[in-house]
């Protein structure tokens, strides 16, 4: 039997959540049910995964380039944001020039400028800064492998270096959040060494973003407030509330009983509950993929091409989307038919059980020797949808084929950990297959660092050691492309080879649903893992 909610029980426990009832301020405070389990980090560099970026490192820090997440009807895009311009030197495609925005202030006042820039890039990247953060990182620098340094040309124009050309580069920068140097040297000044001075910014973090933290209690609550100074659009809520609910019946009961005004990934049972009471359900397709992703060292099963196709070709994706309500597409590739990265492969992913039990018998496997399979999951966490329901699916489907699939489930924020250790590291337990789901709007998070060999850990998200000179090379020339139809050509030819090796199992696209009080209003469902906080209201 698949996981069934029960709303009841779930209303029963909400006290023990300290989910108290709060009033609401005349313009607007907006109480928001997370999936993780835990307040993402606040010291800069969130965690959590994507997840964090959209709840504490968006709404309170500003990064150089920034995700347009205006609209619902078009993909997002990259747009300026802390810088207002950017372009790659011809001379030399290793180094970037940024212009500043003027008149732009942290939230204890000192000012946005190049050695803002210079002392972020360094908290990341140079061991030697008597700022620098072993915790951010991993959170950073493995989105941003190629940035090495940065050099100030004046106070508004700085210049960023790579190891290599790298044309992705002012995408990567979206992950970059710029804190503020004077308060991190305040709590310096009144704490042993950097680590506590970098605890006690947390408690009160400084950046340039539309929301100033108000209070942070770990595990329970965060809470935001309008940033009025800041140096953009407004937000429209004078406060949002974060709250960690990491399970969906959870999430659900505590929308219907008013204790929240937004969940993120309702539990699908609960839907006609839900608009019943006329909750808004929100969806949009976006840029996001729910697979498993493969090991590739020997002794892995997933080391066979004709595995990995098997499994593509075996699964019912239309009888998980029905399971899920509705709230998925079901996915062929990394990006869909029509995208500009598509590349038309040459492997047609869909469910062909006959083509799969063939591919299985060809590598020695059958109804008397199934293949056994050990994925790596977790219970809950960012954009991991429903990820037990989903994966007890997938593991009853499989069955039917030859696949024994078996499920070492840990907490979310230690997947995410033991995805950039990779698949020979102890902390994937013998685990053939990880499931971490992951943003596909930025070439680099779609493909990259999945599948260029010096992307293995720790550098970065190559957690199955894939290693193929034929990628390198592609991957070489899609960084060499500076102009955008090249760029997407290169793109394109990557990922066309990435489906016809198999190098992901490809299950599901999120439509990222949310439910809504009807007295949420202005929420717009981009087309993007992330939401702009600042539009909606509440009456």
């Amino acid at each position: 039997m698949f996981r069934r909610f029960v709303l009841a029980a779930c209303l029963a426990a909400l006290p023990a959540l300290a989910l108290a009832p709060e009033a609401h301020a005349q313009g607007g405070t907006i109480r928001i049910g997370m999936t993780a389990a835990d307040i993402p980090l606040t010291h800069g560099q969130p965690d959590q995964g994507f997840e964090g970026n959209r709840f504490t490192g968006i709404p309170l820090y500003d990064s150089l380039t920034m995700w347009d997440l205006s609209a619902a009807d078009r993909p997002s895009t990259v747009i300026p944001g802390l810088a207002t311009e950017w372009r790659s030197d011809p001379a030399d495609r290793t180094r970037w020039i940024f212009t500043l925005r003027r008149g732009v202030t942290f939230h204890d006042g000192s000012p946005f400028n190049a050695d803002a820039v210079i002392w972020n890039v360094r908290k990341v990247l140079d061991r030697e800064a008597p700022h620098y953060d072993a915790r951010q990182v991993g959170l950073t620098a493995s989105r941003m492998p190629t940035l090495r340094r940065a050099e100030k040309i004046d106070d508004h124009t700085v210049a960023l270096y790579t190891s290599e050309p790298d044309s992705l580069l002012p995408i990567n920068l979206t992950n970059l959040f710029m804190a503020s140097p004077a308060a991190w040297e305040r709590h310096r000044a009144n704490t042993p060494n950097a680590e506590a001075a970098w605890n006690a910014f947390a408690a009160a973090p400084s950046g340039t973003g539309p929301f100033r933290l108000t209070r942070l209690v770990p595990r329970e609550r965060a809470e935001m407030a309008r940033n009025d100074g800041y140096w953009g659009e407004k937000a429209r809520a004078e406060r949002i509330v974060l709250l960690p609910i990491p399970e969906a019946n959870a999430r659900t009961a505590a929308l219907l009983s008013g204790q929240v005004d937004w969940i993120e990934a309702p539990s699908p049972d609960a839907v006609p509950q839900l608009r019943a009471r006329n909750m808004v359900i929100a969806q949009n397709p976006q840029p996001h993929v729910w697979p498993w992703q493969p090991c590739f060292t020997q002794g892995s099963p997933l080391a066979d091409v004709r595995i990995r196709r098997a499994l593509n070709l075996a699964i019912d994706r239309d009888g998980l989307r029905e399971l899920l309500g509705g709230f998925m597409a079901p996915a062929v590739g990394t990006v869909a038919p029509g995208h500009p990265w598509w590349g038309n492969p040459g492997f047609n992913i869909r469910t062909d059980r006959n083509e799969a039990r063939r591919l299985l018998a060809e590598a020695g496997y059958g109804p008397n020797r199934p293949v056994t399979i050990k994925v790596q999951i977790s219970a809950s966490g960012s954009g991991q949808m429903q990820p037990l329901s989903m994966n007890e699916y997938l593991q009853q489907d499989l069955r039917q084929v030859g696949f024994n699939i078996e499920f070492d489930v840990i907490e979310w924020n230690a997947l995410f950990t033991n995805w950039r250790r990779g698949c020979q590291d102890a902390s994937a337990r013998g685990a053939h297959a990880i499931n971490v789901s992951f943003a596909a709007m930025d070439p680099f998070f779609a493909m990259v660092r999945f599948w260029e060999s010096k992307m293995a850990p720790p550098v970065s998200n190559n957690w199955g050691h894939f290693n193929d000179p034929r990628f390198d090379q592609m991957i070489a020339a899609a960084r060499n492309a500076f102009e955008p139809a090249e760029r997407d050509a290169a793109l394109a030819r990557l990922h066309a080879a990435g489906v016809d090796e198999a190098l992901f199992i490809w299950i599901a696209h999120d439509v990222g649903p949310r439910a809504m009080s009807p007295r949420v209003r202005g929420f717009v469902q981009p087309q993007s893992w992330f939401v702009d906080l600042r539009l909606p209201s509440i009456q």
